[in-house]
């Protein structure tokens, strides 16, 4: 698959989230999407037009079928996607309340937390100019740490540079350290995703710039400081960039969402500060929407702005190359 732009690769569940502005309780209706921080990303750089692609274990069960299905509809190459018939699929539940969204993980055992090395054969076909992971997989599993170090340390699958989203979740890390496997892990990485936040509850961070000094390896470093602001470190230098302001409904999936309108912009060969507001005109729309990524005609929407508000460059090449110099 020669025109694979990204590969995004860990777990995909289903999410259960009510309608209509009910609870997690025995008397609301429920939908069930497939969720996860990679597939979102997926999803997302599909509808923004980019040949993507996602590779990950489901189990051959409903809630895998549920994911491949969804997946496929929104153009998301599932080539390297296998069914794992001893295995089950995971799942999540949102819910929603006055105070944010709380959300219930139900994923010990899955199919996906069984990946490991011997993926690396099965995905070499994909050649893709860019993958996507986050910390996220390096947490469910020692088998998925062993992948993630043959992905961003050893780089396995060749020269594809290498974008990473800290995604640090507390939970998942009960056993293990949490600060310095994430911090090797980054510190590999050609493109690191990372919320303030996270950064501060990792390496004691309390500034973008303080993250900087921290991940000093990486040729680009994008920190998010929730809904003010995002800051780029990067060749070209410094930018930063205010996040829009709405109305949200729900903050899950913001993050993936964007991660996934940075790279397109990125993939499109647009300026730094294009490249922000790209990840907070695709987070916005998340943050509007009661599931993990925006609906088809708001992706519609999205596409529209970017076909008017940026060109196509003739740089795209050229600027991957300045990502790729340390």
């Amino acid at each position: 698959m020669s025109n694979c732009e990204v590969l995004c690769i860990g777990e995909a569940m289903v999410m259960v989230t009510p309608i209509a502005g009910g609870r997690l309780d025995a008397k609301s209706h429920y939908i069930l999407r497939a969720g996860g921080a990679e597939s979102n990303v997926a999803t997302n750089l599909a509808a923004l037009g980019h040949a993507v692609a996602w590779a990950g274990y489901v189990g051959d069960d409903p809630l895998g079928t549920i994911i491949c299905s969804e997946l496929e509809a929104a153009a998301v190459d599932m080539s390297f996607v296998r069914r794992i018939t001893d295995s089950l699929t995971g799942i999540y539940f949102k819910d929603p309340h006055e105070e944010g969204t709380s959300v219930f993980y139900y994923r010990t055992g899955s199919a996906a937390s069984t990946m490991g090395s011997e993926c690396f054969d099965e995905w070499r076909d994909a050649n893709p100019q860019a993958l996507h992971l986050s910390g996220i997989t390096a947490a469910i599993s020692e088998s998925c740490r062993d992948l993630l170090q043959g992905l961003i340390v050893e780089r396995v699958l060749g020269d594809a540079l290498v974008s990473f989203d800290v995604n640090f979740r507390p939970s998942l890390w009960t056993e293990r350290d949490a600060p310095v496997e994430l911090l090797e892990l980054a510190q590999a990485s050609d493109i690191v995703f990372v919320g303030l936040d996270e950064a501060g509850a990792l390496w004691g961070a309390s500034s973008a710039e303080e993250v900087r000094e921290i991940l000093n390896l990486p040729a680009v470093v994008v920190v998010k400081d929730g809904g003010i602001e995002a800051v780029s470190f990067a060749p070209e230098g410094v930018t930063r960039a205010p996040a829009k302001q709405v109305d949200i409904v729900d903050q899950v999936g913001a993050g993936d969402a964007f991660a996934a309108g940075w790279l397109s912009g990125m993939l499109r060969g647009s300026d730094p500060t294009s490249r922000l507001q790209l990840g907070h005109l695709v987070a916005s729309q998340v943050l509007t929407s009661t599931t993990d990524s925006p609906e088809l005609s708001l992706k519609d929407a999205i596409s529209a702005s970017i076909r008017s508000d940026m060109s196509e460059r003739d740089s795209t090449k050229n600027s991957r190359k300045a990502i790729r110099t340390k």
